[in-house]
């Protein structure tokens, strides 16, 4: 069983991660201007995540989804958490911090999950 470890999306709310790892230091969350991944689409997100092992954390629901299944056709992912734009930061800070303390990566691989539902 491996612990899960996450990536940030471009486009995920910075105080996401930021907030998530002073609440958890020994969390593995990497941020998007770390892993380079501002300006990249989709498919090429997807295939950095799943490379690095990452579950990939996204505020993307227009396109995501439908690059996600599109991706998983040939490929394996490590996974996608989708977080609402409108869930407040505490709740998102949770959400991961209950991911990462009450599953595995191998729970994750080729899964897709959005939050709220």
């Amino acid at each position: 069983m491996t612990v899960v470890h996450f990536q940030a999306d471009a486009d995920l709310n910075q105080a996401v991660v930021t907030g998530a790892l002073r609440r958890q230091p020994n969390l593995s969350f990497q941020s998007a201007y770390t892993a380079r991944l501002e300006g990249k689409k989709d498919p090429e997100v997807l295939a950095i995540a799943a490379q690095d092992g990452r579950v990939l954390v996204t505020h993307d629901r227009k396109t995501m989804p439908a690059e996600f299944g599109e991706f998983i056709l040939t490929k394996n992912s490590s996974g996608v958490l989708i977080l609402s734009q409108k869930l407040p930061v505490s709740d998102a800070i949770d959400a991961i911090l209950l991911i990462w303390e009450a599953s595995t990566a191998e729970e994750w691989v080729n899964q897709i999950m959005s939050i709220p539902f």
